[in-house]
């Protein structure tokens, strides 16, 4: 009995400690839904240079999506145009980090790890769109929509088209003009209070649902392996190739996103792996999972799955050993949280972080009872339907 009070107590730390800087991640990650339109990515992604590599490599990393929702992004931008190389590195960073990731790593894992986790994942994605570009092969995907768009802007075949001519009347009387910038007033007033509404409607529904099973999973099995899991278990390892080899192997056919996998790393971390291991883990986990590698192979070939999983792999052992290197060179210990950090807050933090862990469950469990309401409203129709 002692043993499962000692594990919800766990819970229930991780879940106050993360409770804040969750709402505050989804909160910037339903703005950044709203702000940035699929043309836009498109766009920027449309070849195999290393400038669009780049560039969805940056632009995926903050996004709010995981590693089972970045599927159909990276899906619709490859079959809009983006290049193998360019989609690739979109779904390398995509996953392996986000604005709600860092603040969350913020939370309980210290400042360096939300420094390091979107470095590392912009890097090792231009890293693996460049392996794609240089060994994958040739992008015919690429090279039909050239011909078709070089087809659509020859000479012959361009028409312009006249502008429409708006005639004004001179005797239009002045109110019209006032009624009309009224009316614009109250379009734009309209127009910004429904993206306001999308953004908090996005960040507690549909981002929400998209983590919260993997988020509770994760918090569950980081409290029991604080609880439970001995020291000397993980620490067996080393921290060498091998305790690397193993984390990125455990992690590669997770379905986890960057935010669930954080409260694993705390426990990982507690349990006596050192901070290189832990961050190949928050890598390998988010950015691989067993659907993603179906539709790299269905979408863009077996050679280009192999080379994805290989950048994943060597990449994220590398920054591995060069945070090891790191925290023991420069003395970064400190910018790490451990279990003696938590709890550290003055009595009206406390209160603030606690009313947010209140908020966050409060979503949690709206969630879930319009989840029960709709597979009751669904059993009530099929019972209907079948009578």
């Amino acid at each position: 009995m002692s043993d499962i009070i000692l594990l919800a107590q766990n819970f229930l730390a991780l879940f106050v400690e993360s409770a804040p800087w969750l709402l505050l991640g989804l909160l910037v990650a339903g703005i950044m839904h709203e702000l940035v339109p699929v043309t836009f990515l498109e766009k920027h992604m449309g070849s195999a240079s290393f400038g669009s590599i780049s560039k969805a490599a940056i632009i995926g990393a903050p996004l709010p999506l995981c590693s089972c929702g970045v599927i159909p992004a990276a899906l619709g931008l490859r079959r809009s145009g983006a290049s193998k190389s360019s989609t690739i590195s979109f779904l390398v960073s995509t996953p392996e980090t986000g604005v709600d990731s860092v603040s969350v790593s913020y939370a309980l894992l210290g400042p360096l790890y939300a420094i390091v986790r979107p470095i590392a994942a912009i890097i090792s994605a231009i890293y693996a769109g460049l392996m794609v570009r240089f060994f994958a092969e040739p992008d015919t995907h690429i090279n039909k929509k050239d011909q078709v768009d070089r087809s659509q802007s020859s000479c012959c075949s361009s028409k312009v088209t006249p502008e429409p001519v708006v005639k004004t009347s001179c005797c239009a009387s002045e109110h019209s003009h006032d009624h009309d910038g009224a009316d614009m007033t109250s379009q734009t007033d309209k127009v910004q209070s429904s993206k306001l509404t999308k953004v908090f409607a996005y960040a507690s529904g549909k981002l929400l649902e998209d983590i919260v099973v993997w988020l509770l999973i994760g918090l569950a099995l980081a409290a029991a392996i604080k609880t439970w899991v001995p020291t000397d278990f993980l620490t067996q390892w080393g921290d060498g190739i091998i305790a690397m080899l193993v984390m990125a192997l455990i992690g590669i056919p997770m379905y986890i996103c960057a935010t669930a996998s954080t409260p694993l790393a705390v426990g990982f971390l507690a349990a006596g792996l050192s901070p290189g291991a832990v961050l190949v883990f928050l890598m390998a986990g988010p950015a691989t999972n067993v659907s993603t590698m179906g539709m790299i192979k269905q979408e863009m070939g077996a050679r280009t799955l192999v080379l994805y999983l290989f950048s994943v792999i060597s990449a994220s052992i590398g920054f591995g050993y060069a945070l090891n290197y790191l925290v023991s060179s420069f003395s970064l210990a400190s910018m790490i949280k451990t279990d003696s950090h938590v709890h550290e807050h003055g009595a009206n933090v406390q209160v603030i972080y606690a009313l947010c862990a209140l908020l966050l469950a409060g979503l949690m469990l709206r969630l879930g009872f319009k989840k029960l309401k709709s597979y009751r409203h669904t059993q009530t129709q099929q019972s209907a339907c079948c009578g």
